[in-house]
């Protein structure tokens, strides 16, 4: 099969693990992305995972809650590794292999990030799933996944969502948004649409790096991407 993208780096928010529950992770969207994993990885797709911690704690809640923003991001910095560890449970019951790899050192639970080691993985055909987020605060998972998408080489950045794009204004709540299926940097940045973090987004554009925004829940997405198929909104130069 002919893959239009040989290294991905797929990032999905923690919130899209609650399902329909207000917090937590709902077991099916777990075994639902588990699935979807599976379906590029049996083609031949490496993949890296960086997932958020929304659905146990933000870190940006600090500040409603009395805590100290650092602090605060350590927290959340610590659900990502709750919800890489669940998601590794997912896939190995998929007979997937795969490595959890902490940017914050915690031998007992993760590897420690080493980018060599974390790039042999890809090659052996492990999927690896990047938690901790950078392991310094005020950077967001966003940030993280555009620093080791760059950093492992990856071909595309595939943010999965809710949604399936991007909009000229959020289509929740404006029934006349319309829908791109290719987008300049340089225009989302002029439109102020609300991609990634500016970090985040600065780092792909300086790099060259595009990124797919797409609707995760829809089955086939994953799978049609790699393949080629127009899917969701592309971002590039």
């Amino acid at each position: 099969m002919s893959l239009k993208y040989k290294r991905v780096l797929l990032k999905l928010s923690g919130e899209s693990l609650m399902g329909d529950q207000a917090f937590g992770i709902d077991s099916s969207m777990l075994k639902h992305y588990a699935q979807q994993i599976k379906s590029i990885v049996d083609c031949g797709v490496e993949l890296a995972v960086v997932i958020g911690g929304g659905n146990i704690y933000r870190g940006l809640q600090a500040s409603e809650s009395g805590i100290e923003r650092v602090q605060g991001d350590y927290m959340g910095m610590l659900a990502t590794c709750i919800n890489g560890l669940a998601l590794q449970g997912a896939l190995e019951q998929q007979k997937i292999h795969t490595r959890l790899i902490s940017a914050v050192e915690m031998l007992q639970i993760a590897e420690p990030y080493i980018r060599r080691r974390a790039i042999r993985h890809l090659e052996k055909g492990r999927v690896v799933i990047f938690s901790a987020g950078t392991g310094s605060p005020y950077f967001t998972t966003d940030s993280a996944a555009a620093l080791r998408a760059n950093e492992i080489n990856a071909d595309v950045i595939l943010k999965g969502t809710r949604v399936d794009g991007i909009y000229s204004a959020d289509p929740e709540k404006d029934p006349n948004a319309i829908k791109f299926d290719t987008i300049s940097f340089a225009k989302v940045i002029s439109e102020n649409l609300n991609i990634m973090d500016m970090t985040a987004f600065t780092m792909c554009q300086e790099n060259n790096l595009p990124i797919v925004v797409f609707d995760i829940n829809h089955e086939n997405n994953l799978l049609d991407i790699v393949k080629g198929q127009s899917v969701g909104t592309l971002v590039e130069a």
